[in-house]
């Protein structure tokens, strides 16, 4: 998909739905050209729908986006350089944290209100074919429901509006969620409806797109018929296939393969993504102050920001389950012969190593295990080793924040520089594992669990290591709630869609206080909504209607 750089676009557009909510296309204008000027020609229409798409890189690969969507669950903690912990404990979770004004309030209302405007004031009248016209609807009413999905599952009844809003407004209103859901169902229809099924611009949005996600909307709202047949319409019905190698989904040689239905593509040059994925930094350890190591490119980030509860860790059975070692990093190869350490007579296994180099460049320098280790493994071993118990408590408090198994998803070995901390990887927005996640809760909801199995172990049978199908499979019986997301855990984990899940669910609340210590005894009913920004509250004058969600201050 063509990107189109916005501040190099000399447009005024006032996008605000409140004071501080202001489109991207505000900027000093000296050449007196307007948004009515650009957006009234075929090329002008064109590149305001590509904007339209850029919103999203505010949230999907950036820290903001999985603090807000991944964290705060039962599956993330916080680590040791954690950025807004709030909003993974829940305590001191206040009503003006930022990433909720500027990454999640902002940038959702000012997409909705740049689509609004080039819906209603600019499409009817610029002179292009009806047949692109219906295309460059069809996009941006599916780019309107993509966003007001982030602020309706966020915030709960929320300020709701198809109308274009130019300058300043002042009063807001509380729209119920069902409304707002309603505009949702038809404007995805609409996409359905005349989207293509195909696109040769990679990352704009397509018909099986469109089916994908009214999949997912229709599970939100337990419309679970319709949920099930968009899931497997998508599966059946198009060129979509599970990669067969879990892990080859995260190659940056694969990154548009087979079972990709959406995602934001990234350029090899940096500067032309306006806003590149950053998750490489995410989920790291701090193996650069470790004997035999120094921060370099392969090992990516050590940031330390957020790492895997124990909770999720014992999800997986790494013996059968090949999503175990194709999502995380146990193990670091020494790059540093400086800071090797060397045998001493106390721990040498014979006399002759005494004063020699534990181990060399290339050999192993750090392991970290899921499992127990045994003291006699230790004492042999010339390297560094942290298994389950170093790292957590049996009650899965961390007490080692710093050393831990590492997500390796977002690992950018391309990057130009140890320190880059941009990457050119795609990020993932749907892909067509979850059509059989989704199919399997919604046949469970209709009370097949049978017609579930099935659905999960079509997905199992994919993740399973070689000479291990039959020990992936389940049986009818397995299959509950809790089962399906366990199962989307492992399938998912740090893709940015934990909090919706266990939203959706209903079981949020419940998860965290089960699986996740450092949240548990901080999070609350009210929680299941985050905080209608202070500063938005500030700038209404009907605060009578417009209130605070419950429980926030």
């Amino acid at each position: 998909m063509k990107r189109y750089m916005l501040k190099a676009m000399p447009l005024v557009f006032a996008a605000a739905v409140f004071a501080s909510c202001e489109s991207k296309l505000e900027e000093y204008n000296p050449s007196g050209i307007t948004a009515e000027s650009v957006y009234s020609t075929p090329a002008g229409l064109e590149a305001a729908v590509n904007a339209a798409y850029t919103y999203q890189r505010e949230l999907y690969g950036k820290i903001e986006g999985h603090g807000l969507m991944e964290v705060g669950t039962d599956i993330w903690t916080i680590a040791a350089s954690a950025q807004e912990p709030q909003l993974a404990t829940y305590q001191n979770l206040i009503s003006d944290q930022t990433w909720i004004r500027s990454k999640m309030w902002q940038q959702c209302y000012a997409a909705i209100n740049l689509s609004n405007t080039v819906l209603t004031n600019y499409l009817p009248t610029v002179d292009l074919p009806v047949a692109r016209k219906q295309v460059l609807e069809g996009e941006l009413r599916f780019l309107r429901a993509w966003y007001y999905w982030h602020l309706v599952e966020t915030f709960g009844p929320t300020h709701f509006t198809l109308e274009p809003t130019k300058g300043i407004k002042t009063t807001a209103n509380r729209t119920p969620v069902e409304t707002i859901y309603e505009q949702i169902f038809l404007d995805l229809k609409f996409a359905v409806d005349n989207l293509p099924a195909t696109t040769t611009d990679y990352g704009r949005v397509t018909k099986p797109a469109a089916e994908a996600f009214s999949a997912r909307i229709y599970l939100t709202r337990g419309k679970n018929q319709e949920a099930l047949d968009y899931a497997t319409k998508v599966i059946n019905s198009y060129n979509f296939k599970l990669v067969p190698n879990y892990a080859d989904l995260w190659s940056m040689s694969n990154l548009r393969n087979s079972e990709i239905i959406w995602a934001i593509n990234h350029s090899t040059n940096l500067a032309y993504n306006g806003g590149s994925n950053k998750a490489n930094t995410i989920y790291g350890f701090d193996y650069k102050t470790m004997p035999g190591m120094k921060q370099d490119i392969p090992n990516g980030r050590p940031d330390t920001r957020y790492m895997p509860t124990r909770f999720l860790l014992d999800l997986f059975n790494e013996k059968d389950d090949a999503r175990f070692a194709g999502s995380f990093k146990q193990t670091w190869i020494s790059n540093n012969a400086a800071n090797i350490p060397k045998w001493t007579a106390a721990n040498a296994p014979n006399p002759s190593l005494i004063d020699q180099p534990k181990f060399k460049v290339g050999d192993t320098a750090i392991y970290i295990s899921k499992n127990v280790i045994s003291a006699a493994r230790r004492s042999k071993t010339p390297y560094s080793i942290y298994d389950i118990n170093d790292i957590y408590n049996a009650n899965g408090q961390p007490k080692d924040r710093f050393h831990y198994i590492s997500l390796k998803k977002h690992d950018d070995p391309t990057r130009l520089a140890a320190n880059e901390d941009q990457s050119s990887r795609d990020v993932f927005l749907i892909r067509l594992a979850e059509m059989y996640l989704i199919a399997a809760e919604a046949q469970l909801n209709l009370g097949k669990p049978d017609m579930a199995a099935q659905f999960i172990n079509m997905l199992r049978t994919r993740a399973a290591l070689p000479g291990r199908q039959a020990a992936m499979q389940v049986q009818p019986g397995d299959i509950t709630l809790d089962f399906i997301l366990d199962e989307r855990a492992r399938e998912f984990a740090g893709e940015q869609m934990r909090w919706f899940d266990l939203k959706r669910t209903g079981k949020l609340v419940e998860r965290v206080k089960k699986y996740n210590p450092d949240a548990a005894p901080n999070i609350q009913d009210y929680h299941t909504l985050r905080p209608i920004p202070l500063t938005e509250l500030n700038a209404v004058t009907n605060k009578e209607e417009f209130k605070q969600n419950p429980g926030y201050n």
